[in-house]
């Protein structure tokens, strides 16, 4: 009786596995049918290298004066 019980609970984890293998096989064609399909329909967009805006030479200065200037009024205010 015991020996029919094992046989029993592996058909039943057989069962189950194959199940859930299947389901994961249908749910990655079904997703590569769905990126195709999004892919037609919607293609992305082709992306332009950023151009990096040119700073002019004397706002960088200033702002290193700026900082500076903090620093210095900051030590002078602790003594």
């Amino acid at each position: 009786m015991e020996e029919n019980l094992i046989v029993e609970a592996l058909k039943f984890m057989v069962l189950g596995m194959g199940v859930v293998f299947s389901f994961l096989i249908i749910l990655i064609f079904v997703l590569k049918g769905q990126a195709a399909l999004l892919s037609k329909y919607f293609p992305e967009k082709e992306k332009q290298p950023a151009k990096k805006p040119q700073a002019p030479a004397a706002s960088n200065s200033a702002k290193v004066a700026a900082i500076i200037a903090a620093v210095q009024h900051h030590k002078n205010l602790k003594g």
